[in-house]
């Protein structure tokens, strides 16, 4: 009997339990809340797409707002006296840089790259610097390199002050972590050829536009991992500089910086990394330099031409990358001042010997073509892998797979669901991982774009953007465990992860439709190659930074290394992979664009029709979508800062 009595009372007492869960307490509170609205909204609304009464025209006031700065761009003050001040001095800045690299002349460059890489890491790194330099030349593109640094030098160092400012700010302030993550996300996700139109109605074609389009670009990832690296700071240091007397800047200064130290030199590399990875898009409006060539050459279907133009872009980023990471690890090391004095003598006899020879320019008869062999080779993988690989079938065959039974599947069941269900959908996700304001965010940047009148194309994108999220999450955390268990592993990765990450997205553009042909998988190929070295070196960070007193308290007892990665180094990585899911979708949602181009379609093709026409209207509307999509993705993948301390 009192088996029976406890048997029957089971339910009584798991029911209650399973109400007071938080996540269950917010289904069913959303419910209720659904069961009252959605019946009135359906019989206000009926319809399984967004409401044509709810959108709302921007053609309009956008087109009134580009020809009012077209008539008053060479007239009113805020354009003569800030603007005209700050295309001045972008000009200057980027002119004195680009006629001190060619006054050092080829032989005097390649000599400072290989003196600064010594310093900062050694003998190898000034081979390597040296060697990159001459490969830039040996290719034919001296001049357009000297164009292109000279423009990413003024860059990079605007990006890395205006996002170390911003990080800090985020670190040290709560209220401004808040304030700024719609902003970063902003800056990150808006397309460069969203806001490439507005930013030529301001400052016209040249340099100025292509280092500002740059740096709005470049500079979030500085800030969002400066910010990541302050606020992760270990709390115990912290309580013992505060317990010494500490000001609040002798803290920032003596324990926050230095223990963020590993954050800072990542979001230096990643800040040089989208600063090139920019070179071929700034083209378009008047950079010059290696991205012109680039774009010249797509322009003719001549991947060797803009492969030879694309090599140096990598190169250019590798040894910024290497120079610039030595150095921050040799940050307060004394080093010998003789060999210094002696190689910066050398460095002024090369110099000068160029000088008083003439020979400041790149021999022409130096130069290598490597675009017919290239071309050729692009030729054989077209004939050969595209239909011709035997029992699994070409890559064409491939994307017509991933097209039909995950790009079609995903497209048409989004758009198949009414609006308030993708309204609730988006609700329910966000808070259960985050609070109600964050539920709020997430429904109201969804239905932004429904009042934007970009429903049908933005989930045609959303269903792009899952794919590639989910595959570049896959294969990223899957490379990133290994490389953080490996240290082999990793520096064969590295330099791997470099060329994914800083060969510009055009000149990958021909092979991938080569191989994949036009539509919506070729869109989701380049996604994935652009943003999985991102997610791919946060992963190793965040693994690489567990502290190693846990591990070794779980070694001892007796835990297996897959129970450590499981038990231990995962949860304690949580905030670097969630950063790495941000950083996954913020920048698949920066390649749409690049999408469009190749047959994705939906917004991103309108993105790129707009800037095609001079269309504020259908360029900013796009971009301003897509936006608004990666808003909803961060709030719906980045628990709140309470949730993800307490694990709730």
């Amino acid at each position: 009997m009192a088996a029976v009595t406890t048997s029957t009372s089971l339910p009584r007492t798991v029911l209650p339990r399973l109400l007071r869960h938080p996540a269950v307490a917010k289904l069913l509170l959303l419910a209720v809340v659904a069961a009252v609205l959605v019946p009135l909204a359906d019989a206000r609304w009926s319809g399984g797409s967004w409401p044509h009464a709810l959108t709302v025209d921007l053609t309009g006031p956008l087109g009134r707002a580009g020809d009012w700065i077209i008539d008053n761009r060479d007239s009113h003050p805020l354009f003569l006296y800030f603007f005209g001040y700050v295309s001045n001095a972008v000009v200057l800045s980027v002119r004195a840089v680009y006629l001190l690299l060619l006054a050092a002349g080829w032989a005097g460059v390649t000599a400072v790259a290989a003196l600064v890489a010594w310093r900062a890491a050694g003998v190898r790194s000034a081979l390597g610097a040296g060697a990159a330099f001459l490969a830039c030349g040996l290719l034919g593109m001296w001049v357009p390199t000297m164009q292109t640094l000279a423009v990413m030098v003024v860059a990079v160092f605007a990006s890395v002050v205006l996002g170390t400012l911003l990080g800090l700010a985020a670190g040290l302030s709560d209220r401004t972590h808040r304030a700024l993550r719609p902003v970063l996300d902003t800056m990150q996700v808006l397309p460069a050829f969203a806001y490439l139109l507005p930013v030529v109605l301001v400052f016209g074609i040249g340099v100025p536009a292509a280092v500002l389009a740059t740096v709005v670009y470049a500079a979030p990832p500085m800030a969002r991992l400066t910010a990541l690296g302050l606020r992760d700071a270990d709390e115990g240091v912290m309580e013992a500089v505060a317990s010494l007397g500490a000001t609040a800047r002798q803290r920032l200064l003596t324990a926050r910086l230095p223990l963020a130290r590993k954050e800072l030199l990542l979001g230096l590399n990643q800040t040089i990394m989208m600063a090139l990875s920019m070179a071929v898009i700034a083209s378009v409006i008047g950079a010059g330099g290696l991205g012109d060539r680039v774009y010249q050459a797509l322009a003719s279907v001549d991947v060797g031409a803009a492969l030879a133009a694309g090599i140096p872009i990598v190169l250019l980023a590798v040894v910024l990358d290497r120079v610039t990471a030595a150095a921050g690890e040799r940050l307060g090391e004394a080093g010998e001042k003789t060999p210094w004095l002696y190689a910066a003598a050398a460095v002024v006899a090369v110099v000068t010997a160029g000088r008083l020879t003439g020979r400041l320019d790149w021999p022409d008869a130096w130069a290598v073509n490597i675009a017919e062999p290239v071309n050729s080779a692009v030729d054989w993988m077209t004939g050969h892998l595209y239909s011709g690989v035997p029992y699994v079938g070409g890559t064409a065959d491939w994307a017509g797979h991933f097209t039909t039974w995950v790009l079609d599947p995903l497209r048409d069941g989004l758009q198949w669901l009414p609006w308030w269900a993708v309204l609730l959908t988006v609700a329910a996700l966000a808070w259960l991982i985050g609070t109600w304001s964050t539920a709020l965010t997430a429904v109201l940047a969804m239905a932004a774009i429904g009042v934007l009148g970009a429903w049908k194309p933005s989930l045609d994108t959303l269903s792009q953007v899952l794919a590639a999220v989910a595959v570049t999450l896959v294969l990223g955390f899957a490379t990133g465990i290994a490389a953080a268990r490996s240290e082999r592993f990793e520096r064969l990765l590295r330099p791997v992860l470099d060329v994914f990450q800083t060969m510009p997205q055009f000149v990958y553009l021909i092979p991938v439709v080569a191989l994949f042909g036009v539509g919506r998988a070729p869109a989701v190929a380049a996604a994935v190659v652009y943003a999985l070295p991102a997610v791919v070196r946060i992963t190793t960070q965040g693994l690489r930074a567990v502290d190693p007193a846990a591990l070794e308290a779980a070694r001892s007892l007796g835990a297996t290394p897959a129970q450590q990665l499981r038990q231990v180094q995962l949860p304690l990585a949580r905030p670097a992979l969630l950063l790495a899911v941000n950083q996954g979708v913020v920048l698949v949602l920066a390649v749409v664009i690049i999408g469009g181009l190749v047959g994705g379609g939906a917004l991103g093709y309108d993105v790129v029709f707009g800037l095609a026409q001079g269309d504020l209207a259908t360029g900013l509307v796009a971009g301003a979508a897509i936006v608004c999509l990666g808003l909803m993705l961060d709030r719906v993948t980045q628990p709140t800062e309470r949730r993800a301390k307490t694990g709730a």
